[in-house]
């Protein structure tokens, strides 16, 4: 079973597979995820573009949003035969597009059809099926509805709830304020773990660094980092030493990029744009001489055509190399 005691959020639009490729440069066991695939798109769509990825990426998890139990087991065990870790099923998404297509957060208020759904994935495979949630949606947010949610949901046999530790609004305000504007509620996630031991608890929501992660260690099972770690990557420069007990050094951000050069290179030859694998690295020397010039040369040339691996190498030249 995946280790998850530090994970990666999984991010529309960020965690793709780029990103998630050069995290695992930095960081070897912390648990990645993918963005939210929906199974409409994995069973009628592009499903390579969807679900490719490089073997390096792992420990990885494919995150899933839907609510018909017959799609996502099936989608679970197209998932398995693509060689995932875990299949995890998206239940906090407030966004209206995903509300319409009822699945996201609006599925708290069907805890029966969740575990219908949880238990069709679960019967399907036999890598874990685990569900990312938030405290409650609306005005059903106390902390008997979160802890009746979860008791039907593990009694499908799920074992890992990852807790967004905010509850959403289904209606009035958007994903991104959904993210920032309910109010924290760590006392609720680290009381649902007391009341459910058995059960694998994961807390996510505002943490911005591994020094808050390992704050939660003491009460909960893991920490999930999102943003932070996207707009920051070495930001888990020092996550396996720290979490997983690894005793070599990480690497400098020099040796980052000339690791990730190469694939690169091989993504180019491939047909990926640039731009598209460098928006991933412009934070990297956040906070360090040199670290506009470095996101003005990415930012100016990595989309004009033929753009290569020299774009890298020249930004690369305006930040003094460090011990």
């Amino acid at each position: 079973m995946p280790d998850h005691r530090l994970c990666v959020a999984p991010m529309l639009d960020w965690t793709d597979r780029h990103e998630r490729y050069f995290l695992r440069l930095i960081s070897r066991h912390t648990l990645l995820y993918t963005e939210m695939a929906a199974t409409g798109a994995i069973l009628h769509g592009n499903r390579r573009r969807l679900l490719d990825y490089h073997p390096a990426e792992h420990p990885l998890a494919l995150q899933v949003g839907g609510s018909d139990p017959a799609a996502l087991a099936q989608c679970a065990r197209i998932a398995e035969d693509w060689g995932y870790d875990e299949i995890n099923l998206n239940v906090g998404c407030p966004s209206s597009r995903v509300q319409s297509g009822r699945f996201g957060a609006c599925l708290m208020l069907e805890p029966e059809l969740v575990a219908r759904c949880v238990a069709a994935m679960q019967a399907a495979v036999t890598v874990p099926v685990t569900v990312k949630t938030r405290l409650g949606v609306d005005d059903r947010d106390s902390y008997e509805d979160l802890a009746g949610f979860v008791d039907q949901v593990a009694a499908a046999g799920c074992r890992t709830f990852i807790i967004h530790a905010r509850k959403a609004w289904l209606h009035g305000l958007s994903p991104r304020d959904n993210r920032d504007i309910p109010p924290l509620r760590y006392d609720l996630v680290y009381r649902l773990k007391a009341d459910f031991p058995m059960l694998e608890v994961v807390i996510n929501g505002g943490l911005t660094s591994l020094e808050q992660a390992a704050d939660q260690l003491p009460w909960v099972d893991g920490a999930m980092i999102g943003r932070a770690v996207y707009h920051n990557p070495c930001l888990l420069a020092e996550a396996d030493r720290r979490f997983f007990g690894a005793a070599a050094p990480p690497p400098s951000r020099h040796q980052l990029v000339a690791h990730w050069l190469p694939y690169v290179a091989d993504q180019l030859t491939a047909g990926t744009p640039l731009a598209v694998m460098t928006r991933h690295i412009l934070g990297l020397f956040q906070g360090l001489p040199g670290a506009r010039a470095w996101r003005r040369r990415l930012s100016e040339n990595a989309h004009r055509p033929g753009a290569g691996v020299e774009v890298i190498e020249q930004a690369l030249q305006r930040i003094p190399e460090r011990t």
